[in-house]
């Protein structure tokens, strides 16, 4: 993820009781999602891909799931913030360009469309430009909502932000265990320096998995 930064009238109505209740509107149903296994060397990460709201980049994620293109990939660079309380930051995890994974960029999709955020565990798509999005994501640890798509920006690539896609449901102690773990002080170059782990975790597999019925132990 390039430049990647963290910057982070009324009316009076009288109305009986029961015609007050009645009035108000039926809840909105929840949103599709797919439910994803992360299996790592560290543990299991489960997150909700957000198949309706963000179809085009949640679409792309599920490819390279279902053709297996991100097993044997590697969680691969943790950034830690100079400011608030740790952890915070992100974790980066993908294909990193390799050429016998990776498939065309996708459209952007902003969070201004979608509707979602980047709050603590949520999926985003690493990119450089907007609409260079492969197969590189990162995971929120803490809100980074200054990652979200603001119009009002000067800066053009902050008007459109990045891409949220999904949300870690379970297994956030290891993303931040993951993250934990110590850089190589020498790799990376420029503003990617000290932020590449010595030794990454190890993406084993990643599948789709049924959520379980509700009240199911």
């Amino acid at each position: 993820m390039t430049r990647l930064l963290a910057a982070l009238a009324p009316l009076a109505l009288i109305v009986h009781p029961v015609s007050a209740q009645d009035a108000e509107p039926a809840p909105e149903p929840a949103a599709a999602t797919q439910l994803v296994v992360i299996e790592t060397t560290m543990g299991d990460i489960t997150v909700s891909i957000e198949t309706e709201r963000a179809p085009v980049t949640a679409a792309n994620f599920l490819r390279y799931v279902d053709e297996d293109r991100f097993d044997g990939t590697k969680f691969y660079r943790a950034m830690h913030l100079d400011w608030g309380e740790p952890p915070n930051g992100l974790l980066q995890g993908g294909t990193q360009m390799d050429p016998e994974r990776v498939l065309d960029p996708i459209a952007h999709e902003p969070t201004t469309q979608t509707g979602l955020s980047h709050t603590d565990g949520a999926l985003s798509m690493a990119r450089y430009d907007p609409g260079t999005a492969t197969g590189d994501f990162s995971i929120m640890i803490k809100d980074q909502t200054g990652l979200d798509a603001n119009p009002a920006s000067p800066d053009p690539d902050l008007q459109l932000g990045f891409a949220v896609f999904g949300y870690v449901v379970d297994g956030m102690d290891v993303v931040n265990a993951i993250h934990a773990l110590p850089p190589d002080p020498d790799k990376g170059e420029g503003w990617m320096k000290g932020q590449l782990l010595a030794e990454p975790a190890t993406i084993v597999d990643m599948r789709r998995v049924e959520a379980a019925p509700a009240g199911a132990d």
